[in-house]
């Protein structure tokens, strides 16, 4: 199978793929469509199926039943997708007794660059701000240069496509940020799949995520779409009137509700400019010398995770 079977635009395909372990079924009969370009999350509690949809992608394992295709291949197809796809499998531990310049160029090596590959492997390590790192044993790496090596092999060569498991597991706040920024540097010049529990860090950086629970999507689109960002607005006030009705009169709204314990205001809307719709909603909040604590928009990634799962 190659890439005049398959959507130019598809990065990666699932069609009615299941995967069974014994007689556990780990993933059950999911159809997915990535976009080339996307950052795209895998979200789900523990044992919704991200790490066997992640290891299939990879071409770790192959499913049980389905098609997965992988830049119009056949996922695992090494020959083809070898220098094509970088992978950052969770926990990955770096060769102890190995420096930094030695292990990225060996696995530039092993992709395929050839006399390039200490060329690749330097342009990487600078990109995640390790340049000075070269000759460091890997053994001698903070967890938190220890992660951005890593990534740095994922990334080697501008892949078309990275898959990174839980990227910034178990690093300090300001580490993390790191990592987010060096992914969101990449945005549209590679297509990025993140798994990852972090959902504050997800609805940052993916165009779109496809939520798992017990091996099935339960819903899969853009992330504004996943929050109703478009569409839902909340403001938290501590006191004054609350012009409900004048609210509901504003153009777009359809529906308007006050939460007094919570002292939440929650206002629906029909896609279309959220920015001009807080902006009257809050005119008319002002208005009755309401007291405005906070404004959020959508219902968040976190609270859609917990109705579906």
């Amino acid at each position: 199978m190659n890439s005049a079977n398959t959507g130019v635009n598809i990065a990666i395909s699932f069609h009615n793929v299941t995967k069974r372990f014994v007689e556990k079924e780990a993933v059950s009969s999911v159809t997915l469509q990535i976009a080339r370009g996307q950052v795209f999350g895998l979200i789900g509690p523990n044992g919704a199926g991200k790490t066997t949809i992640f290891s299939m992608m990879a071409g770790f394992l192959k499913p049980s039943s389905g098609i997965v295709e992988v830049l119009g291949f056949r996922a695992g197809d090494t020959a083809a997708l070898s220098s094509r796809i970088g992978v950052l499998p969770q926990d990955a531990l770096l060769p102890s007794g190995e420096t930094v310049g030695d292990f990225l160029t060996n696995m530039a090596a092993l992709q395929g660059f050839g006399r390039n590959a200490k060329t690749v492997a330097r342009d990487a390590l600078n990109d995640v701000g390790g340049g000075d790192w070269w000759t460091l044993r890997c053994s001698g790496l903070s967890h938190g240069m220890a992660k951005r090596v890593a990534i740095a092999q994922a990334f080697l060569g501008e892949p078309e496509l990275v898959l990174l498991d839980e990227p910034t597991a178990g690093l300090d706040p300001r580490v993390a940020f790191e990592v987010r920024q060096q992914i969101l540097k990449r945005k549209g010049r590679s297509t990025i799949v993140v798994s990852s529990h972090n959902l504050h860090e997800l609805e940052e950086i993916c165009d779109a995520a496809a939520i798992l629970d017990r091996g099935k999507i339960v819903a899969c689109n853009a992330i504004a779409e996943l929050t109703a960002s478009n569409e839902e607005l909340h403001i938290q006030l501590s006191e004054g009137a609350i012009p409900l009705e004048a609210i509901r009169a504003i153009s777009l709204v359809t529906h308007a509700a006050f939460d007094s314990e919570r002292g939440d205001l929650s206002v629906y809307f029909k896609a279309g400019d959220v920015d001009s719709v807080m902006f009257e909603v809050l005119t008319a909040l002002l208005r009755e010398k309401a007291r405005v604590r906070g404004v959020s928009v959508g219902r968040g990634l976190e609270k859609r995770v917990m109705e579906l799962t």
